[in-house]
């Protein structure tokens, strides 16, 4: 199947579809220089990610959590959304695709122009903070100034619980609220497309698997061979910001 076929038939069922999801993971933001946590290389390869329970548990674990979170904005803090975040946002613009669900905790979704309440993170968001017990949010830039001074992790003002980047971490719960609602988006589909996720997190990856066993046509786009692969009704094992773009005549 030569290329422009592909784009062709992905375009022809994006046309198709009444009601859309897209579901993103790491590899639509690589393209935007953000490294891949898991791939051979990336950052989990090199440090092991800190569970929740030491989290809670360790004053030098909560420390080592936010030196990590700052060296990670040295990193990729001016990344900005790609081809691909671009493309996603002018099908959501258009009404083709109800919602985005992502595994992605970089908020380039919603940099691109794409509304909070149409962007489901399933593992949070890494680009403020928020106190763990009252729930109250934090930006950045000022704790990483307290934290620059005095070295010391950040807690909450108002009630003194631990302030933590508003993620999910190894060890902690899925949070129930985005669970449901990429559920409820899944359930109502008629086209999932994945882009650029290697679908091996679950419950996360779960979301594509249900959309086809309902009857939504599967669309996954990513370089790597997937598990889900030989159930999607096209496979394109192509760069994501290229193949979103050429299929939705974005630049």
């Amino acid at each position: 199947m030569g290329i422009d076929h592909e784009i062709g038939e992905f375009a022809r069922a994006i046309a198709k579809a009444q009601r859309a999801v897209v579901f993103t993971g790491a590899g639509i933001s690589t393209e935007s220089g953000i490294p891949d946590f898991r791939s051979p290389g990336g950052i989990w390869t090199r440090m092991a990610p800190i569970d929740f329970a030491d989290f809670l548990a360790s004053d030098e674990a909560r420390r080592e959590t936010w030196r990590r979170r700052f060296a990670m904005e040295d990193m990729f803090g001016e990344a900005r959304p790609n081809r691909g975040h671009r493309a996603v946002a002018e099908l959501v613009r258009c009404g083709k695709v109800a919602a985005v669900i992502t595994q992605n905790i970089d908020g380039l979704h919603q940099a691109s122009g794409i509304a909070d309440d149409q962007v489901i993170e399933l593992h949070g968001n890494s680009t403020y903070a928020h106190c763990l017990d009252c729930r109250i949010r934090y930006e950045l830039g000022a704790l990483r100034l307290a934290f620059e001074r005095d070295g010391t992790a950040p807690v909450c003002e108002q009630c003194g619980g631990f302030v933590k980047t508003a993620t999910i971490s190894f060890g902690q719960a899925m949070p129930e609220e985005a669970m449901r609602r990429a559920q409820i988006e899944t359930l109502a589909a008629d086209l999932f497309i994945v882009a650029g996720s290697s679908l091996v997190v679950y419950p996360a990856a779960g979301f594509p698997e249900l959309a086809k066993h309902n009857g939504a046509g599967l669309v996954i786009i990513n370089r790597d061979p997937t598990g889900l692969d030989p159930i999607a009704d096209l496979v394109l094992h192509r760069a994501i910001g290229e193949t979103l773009g050429c299929a939705t005549g974005v630049d």
